[in-house]
């Protein structure tokens, strides 16, 4: 059936719920992703999935756990040939086809940037729109367990800087499906960059199929004094950050974006006009950040409403380290947002 089948999203679900609490369906965000790959499988045959592991026992984390059995010949493994492989896909999407490129690690599409940025990210406007290229790139991010400076990089803002792509964070399973669903049914390359710690988070996320607009917001939480422009893995460590605020009497709005590329710059706006103040929580580094970008995107409509400058949290500009010591105190959490909330007060 063609994907405008598929009903547009118009609500917010609740992010997460206790187990047995009412009688809405819980599912992880890798549960949540392998079911809106099958679905995307099912509807549409010329729907293929490929990466590294990805019919492996754990099938990257159980995301894409099994489905090589149901479709067989349309999930498969592939070699280290990142740049090759890349190439295959893209000229498979210019082709008709709708590919899902999964990597381990966002690490990984470092060796496929010349075909991620010169030929998928290029292709539809260098023919004048008569081309289309509806590669998804899953790419995950994640912190923790040592996987140090070469295996746990955050440089998904390099991809915010390529015209002619896509990027998504999903911080929640609910959102994980409608947009990966809106990301394999969309004409343009998507970068879906997927954090490793929201893998085992639930939330309510229905059975039927759903489409998540790209660059459509959405304020996670309400405030008046205070506002959280979250990203990824940063969006419930706000919302943790946010309860724990209320109890000091502050009340901070925390929004998440969903996409960076498009961005959805009003809901930001309109909420800073309320709060008069802002803090961007990133899981990128400081320099050359999404939030620096984002800070920079929007300086002007915010200089007339901010009532002290804006506050970014994100990692030093240092490699990643490997001892579980230092990790602890590169990587940022829920205090560290506490902390940039108490200063822009």
């Amino acid at each position: 059936m063609p994907w405008t089948t598929i009903a547009i999203e118009n609500h917010t679900r609740k992010l997460a719920k206790d187990p047995g609490e009412g009688d809405e369906r819980l599912l992880t965000y890798a549960q949540a992703l392998r079911e809106a790959q099958q679905q995307a499988l099912r509807r549409d045959r010329r729907v293929f999935i490929a990466g590294e592991g990805v019919d492996d026992p754990g099938g990257i984390f159980g995301s894409t756990l099994g489905l090589h059995k149901e479709f067989t010949g349309r999930v498969f493994d592939i070699p280290l040939a990142e740049a090759a492989v890349t190439g295959i896909m893209t000229g498979a999407a210019l082709a008709g086809l709708r590919p899902v490129l999964a990597h381990m690690r966002l690490d990984f599409t470092l060796l496929s940037f010349d075909q991620i940025l010169n030929h998928a990210a290029k292709a539809r406007y260098m023919s004048g729109g008569r081309s289309r290229v509806p590669l998804v790139i899953r790419a995950l991010i994640g912190q923790g367990w040592g996987s140090a400076a070469q295996h746990s990089q955050s440089f998904y803002p390099l991809f915010m800087h390529m015209p002619g792509l896509k990027v998504a964070l999903p911080s929640n399973a609910y959102d994980a499906k409608g947009l990966l669903l809106a990301a394999i049914a969309d004409d343009d390359p998507v970068m879906f960059i997927e954090h490793r710690w929201l893998y085992d988070l639930k939330s309510v996320v229905p059975e039927k199929e759903y489409l998540i607009p790209f660059g459509k917001g959405v304020v996670r939480r309400r405030g008046a004094d205070v506002t959280i422009l979250a990203l990824s893995l940063m969006v419930p460590e706000a919302l943790k950050a946010s309860e724990e605020l209320l109890r000091e009497g502050i009340r901070a709005e925390v929004i998440d974006p969903r996409t960076l590329v498009p961005f959805d710059e009003g809901i930001v706006l309109k909420s800073v006009a309320k709060t008069g103040r802002l803090v961007i929580a990133d899981s990128s580094w400081r320099g050359g950040s999404a939030a620096e970008i984002l800070l920079g995107r929007l300086c002007n409509p915010l200089r007339p409403l901010l009532k002290k400058d804006a506050v970014c949290v994100t990692l030093p500009d240092s490699p990643t380290p490997a001892s579980p010591f230092l990790e602890k105190r590169f990587y940022k959490d829920s205090a560290d947002i506490k902390d940039a909330v108490r200063k822009v007060l």
